[in-house]
Protein backbone atom coordinates (compact mmCIF):
# COMPACT_ATOMS: atom_id res chain seq x y z
CA UNK A 1 0.00 0.00 0.00
CA UNK A 2 2.91 2.77 0.48
CA UNK A 3 3.68 2.13 -3.18
CA UNK A 4 0.11 3.11 -3.53
CA UNK A 5 0.53 6.30 -1.58
CA UNK A 6 3.35 7.35 -3.34
CA UNK A 7 1.25 6.86 -6.60
CA UNK A 8 -1.26 9.21 -5.04
CA UNK A 9 1.59 11.52 -4.18
CA UNK A 10 2.80 11.40 -8.07
CA UNK A 11 -0.91 12.01 -8.75
CA UNK A 12 -1.26 14.95 -7.19
CA UNK A 13 1.72 16.51 -9.49
CA UNK A 14 -1.09 16.67 -12.29
CA UNK A 15 -2.04 20.08 -14.28
CA UNK A 16 -5.43 18.90 -14.02
CA UNK A 17 -7.56 18.80 -17.75
CA UNK A 18 -10.98 18.45 -18.17
CA UNK A 19 -10.51 16.01 -20.64
CA UNK A 20 -8.25 13.84 -18.81
CA UNK A 21 -7.53 12.36 -15.27
CA UNK A 22 -4.55 12.44 -13.00
CA UNK A 23 -2.49 9.51 -12.80
CA UNK A 24 0.62 9.17 -10.73
CA UNK A 25 2.41 5.70 -11.16
CA UNK A 26 5.48 3.80 -9.39
CA UNK A 27 7.85 1.27 -10.53
CA UNK A 28 9.62 -0.75 -8.26
CA UNK A 29 11.81 -3.79 -9.22
CA UNK A 30 13.33 -6.49 -6.75
CA UNK A 31 16.51 -7.53 -8.89
CA UNK A 32 18.59 -9.96 -8.94
CA UNK A 33 16.35 -12.14 -7.24
CA UNK A 34 13.01 -11.93 -6.41
CA UNK A 35 13.68 -12.02 -3.08
CA UNK A 36 15.59 -8.69 -3.13
CA UNK A 37 13.95 -5.61 -1.19
CA UNK A 38 11.97 -3.54 -4.11
CA UNK A 39 13.77 -0.50 -4.99
CA UNK A 40 11.88 2.28 -6.60
CA UNK A 41 13.18 2.02 -10.21
CA UNK A 42 11.29 5.31 -11.71
CA UNK A 43 8.33 7.35 -10.89
CA UNK A 44 5.70 9.13 -12.96
CA UNK A 45 2.20 11.08 -13.93
CA UNK A 46 0.25 12.90 -16.27
CA UNK A 47 1.29 14.99 -18.43
CA UNK A 48 4.71 15.01 -17.03
CA UNK A 49 6.47 14.64 -20.07
CA UNK A 50 5.42 16.33 -23.18
CA UNK A 51 2.89 14.84 -25.38
CA UNK A 52 -0.01 13.95 -23.57
CA UNK A 53 1.61 11.42 -21.85
CA UNK A 54 0.16 8.93 -18.91
CA UNK A 55 1.58 7.99 -16.09
CA UNK A 56 2.42 4.24 -16.60
CA UNK A 57 4.05 5.32 -20.31
CA UNK A 58 6.24 8.14 -18.14
CA UNK A 59 7.61 5.95 -15.35
CA UNK A 60 8.59 3.48 -18.20
CA UNK A 61 10.32 6.18 -20.15
CA UNK A 62 12.11 7.43 -17.01
CA UNK A 63 13.50 3.70 -16.38
CA UNK A 64 14.76 3.43 -19.94
CA UNK A 65 16.54 6.92 -19.30
CA UNK A 66 18.71 5.44 -16.19
CA UNK A 67 22.51 5.25 -17.06
CA UNK A 68 24.61 2.01 -16.38
CA UNK A 69 26.17 3.56 -13.29
CA UNK A 70 22.50 4.39 -12.35
CA UNK A 71 21.16 1.01 -12.44
CA UNK A 72 24.49 -0.39 -10.88
CA UNK A 73 23.86 1.67 -7.83
CA UNK A 74 20.01 0.70 -7.70
CA UNK A 75 21.20 -2.83 -8.17
CA UNK A 76 24.64 -3.57 -6.22
CA UNK A 77 24.59 -7.19 -6.22
CA UNK A 78 22.77 -7.86 -9.77
CA UNK A 79 25.54 -8.82 -12.66
CA UNK A 80 26.74 -5.80 -14.77
CA UNK A 81 26.19 -4.57 -16.93
CA UNK A 82 22.55 -4.40 -15.92
CA UNK A 83 19.84 -4.08 -18.77
CA UNK A 84 16.88 -2.46 -18.45
CA UNK A 85 14.67 -4.84 -20.01
CA UNK A 86 16.11 -7.67 -17.31
CA UNK A 87 15.42 -5.53 -14.60
CA UNK A 88 11.71 -4.90 -15.97
CA UNK A 89 10.74 -8.57 -16.29
CA UNK A 90 11.40 -8.48 -12.35
CA UNK A 91 9.63 -5.07 -11.87
CA UNK A 92 6.02 -4.60 -10.19
CA UNK A 93 3.97 -1.23 -11.36
CA UNK A 94 1.83 0.37 -8.87
CA UNK A 95 -0.86 2.85 -10.78
CA UNK A 96 -4.08 4.76 -9.01
CA UNK A 97 -5.98 4.07 -12.46
CA UNK A 98 -6.18 0.81 -14.25
CA UNK A 99 -4.50 1.39 -17.06
CA UNK A 100 -5.37 2.45 -20.31
CA UNK A 101 -6.13 0.35 -22.79
CA UNK A 102 -7.64 2.59 -25.81
CA UNK A 103 -6.44 6.38 -25.92
CA UNK A 104 -8.41 8.98 -27.85
CA UNK A 105 -4.78 11.02 -28.77
CA UNK A 106 -3.95 7.96 -31.21
CA UNK A 107 -0.65 7.06 -28.63
CA UNK A 108 -0.32 3.61 -27.75
CA UNK A 109 -1.85 2.90 -24.87
CA UNK A 110 -0.75 1.71 -21.08
CA UNK A 111 -1.30 -1.21 -21.03
CA UNK A 112 0.39 -2.03 -24.14
CA UNK A 113 3.51 -0.32 -22.94
CA UNK A 114 3.33 -2.41 -19.90
CA UNK A 115 2.82 -5.51 -21.53
CA UNK A 116 5.88 -4.66 -23.90
CA UNK A 117 8.29 -4.20 -20.93
CA UNK A 118 7.12 -7.59 -19.71
CA UNK A 119 6.65 -6.36 -15.68
CA UNK A 120 4.94 -9.26 -14.45
CA UNK A 121 2.46 -7.48 -11.81
CA UNK A 122 0.13 -4.32 -11.80
CA UNK A 123 -1.05 -2.92 -8.41
CA UNK A 124 -4.33 -1.04 -8.88
CA UNK A 125 -6.05 1.69 -6.69
CA UNK A 126 -9.08 2.22 -8.63
CA UNK A 127 -10.74 0.78 -12.09
CA UNK A 128 -10.92 3.86 -14.82
CA UNK A 129 -14.54 4.91 -14.80
CA UNK A 130 -16.27 5.34 -18.62
CA UNK A 131 -15.79 9.06 -18.40
CA UNK A 132 -13.77 9.04 -21.36
CA UNK A 133 -13.67 5.63 -23.00
CA UNK A 134 -14.52 2.19 -22.02
CA UNK A 135 -11.41 1.01 -20.27
CA UNK A 136 -10.27 -2.91 -20.42
CA UNK A 137 -6.61 -1.78 -19.57
CA UNK A 138 -6.77 -4.82 -16.57
CA UNK A 139 -8.66 -7.42 -19.12
CA UNK A 140 -5.63 -6.71 -21.35
CA UNK A 141 -3.20 -6.86 -18.66
CA UNK A 142 -4.48 -10.10 -17.81
CA UNK A 143 -4.89 -11.98 -21.25
CA UNK A 144 -1.29 -10.98 -21.76
CA UNK A 145 -0.34 -12.84 -18.34
CA UNK A 146 0.35 -9.65 -16.05
CA UNK A 147 -0.72 -10.65 -12.21
CA UNK A 148 -3.27 -7.67 -11.91
CA UNK A 149 -3.80 -6.96 -8.27
CA UNK A 150 -6.94 -4.76 -7.37
CA UNK A 151 -5.98 -2.51 -3.96
CA UNK A 152 -8.98 -2.31 -1.80
CA UNK A 153 -8.63 0.67 0.84
CA UNK A 154 -7.58 3.83 -1.17
CA UNK A 155 -10.10 3.81 -4.46
CA UNK A 156 -12.41 6.79 -3.24
CA UNK A 157 -8.97 8.87 -2.67
CA UNK A 158 -7.43 7.74 -6.02
CA UNK A 159 -10.83 8.74 -8.13
CA UNK A 160 -10.97 12.21 -6.10
CA UNK A 161 -7.26 12.37 -7.12
CA UNK A 162 -7.73 11.78 -10.62
CA UNK A 163 -11.00 14.03 -11.23
CA UNK A 164 -9.20 16.84 -9.66
CA UNK A 165 -10.26 20.33 -11.04
CA UNK A 166 -13.36 19.13 -12.89
CA UNK A 167 -17.05 18.90 -11.50
CA UNK A 168 -18.04 15.82 -10.44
Amino acid sequence: MDFLRLALDEARKCTPSPTAFCVGCVLTASYPSDSSKPVILARGYSRELPGNTHAEANALTKARQLSQRELAELFPDAPHPVDIDTVLAHADIYTTMEPCSVRTSGLPPCADAIIAARIRRCFIGVGEPDDFVKCEGAQKLKDAGVDVVWLSGLEKECLEVARMGREQ
